[in-house]
């Protein structure tokens, strides 16, 4: 493996980097004191990644997709989390990293009665904000429209009528 092609042809660098303070609100609340923090959009990082932190309430997750376009990636910063790697589920905890490459099934749920907080890391960086701020409408939405809205961003589920929140296949107690 070698270093990727050149992106920046400039001799003495540039003023350029992007900073966010931690305390900044999120970009999206979700049910339960849920929230999604954006902190770099494929568009920021010119679509070679995008990084979210996501704080995920108690009972919250979805259920077991996979991405045709995209690898995913997670690192837990606090609390627990449930992960489904296609075959075993697994509990996570702060410090723990799992990577899904593309066509990797997947789940996680959040079974805790507390805020579990992660990294979700997509590479490359594909639009998700608007899945992010339109999945409280999936419920509202007809059988053809969830699976458009998911196939519009690519979200692959086992369960397309059930989507993100719905039953979590492979799912074992």
């Amino acid at each position: 493996m070698s270093y990727p092609k050149k992106r920046y042809f400039g001799d003495k660098g540039e003023v350029s980097a992007v900073y966010r303070p931690g305390d900044t609100a999120p970009d999206v609340r979700s049910g339960g004191g849920g929230a999604m923090h954006y902190l770099s959009r494929g568009t920021d990082t010119d679509g070679h990644y995008g990084l979210y932190r996501v704080d995920l309430a108690a009972g919250s997750g979805t259920s077991t997709h996979f991405h045709k376009t995209m690898s995913e990636a997670f690192y837990l910063l606090s609390g627990k989390l449930r992960l489904f790697d296609g075959e075993r589920w697994f509990e996570a905890k702060a410090g723990d990293y799992a990577y899904v490459p593309p066509g990797g099934l997947h789940a996680f749920r959040n079974e805790t009665g507390e805020l579990t907080s992660f990294l979700m890391l997509f590479a490359p960086g594909a639009p998700r904000e608007e899945y992010f701020e339109r999945l409280g409408e999936v419920a509202q939405m007809s059988e053809e429209e969830r699976l458009d809205f998911f196939l519009a961003h690519d979200n692959h589920f086992t369960d397309t009528s059930a989507g993100p929140s719905g039953p979590i296949a492979g799912y074992r107690d």
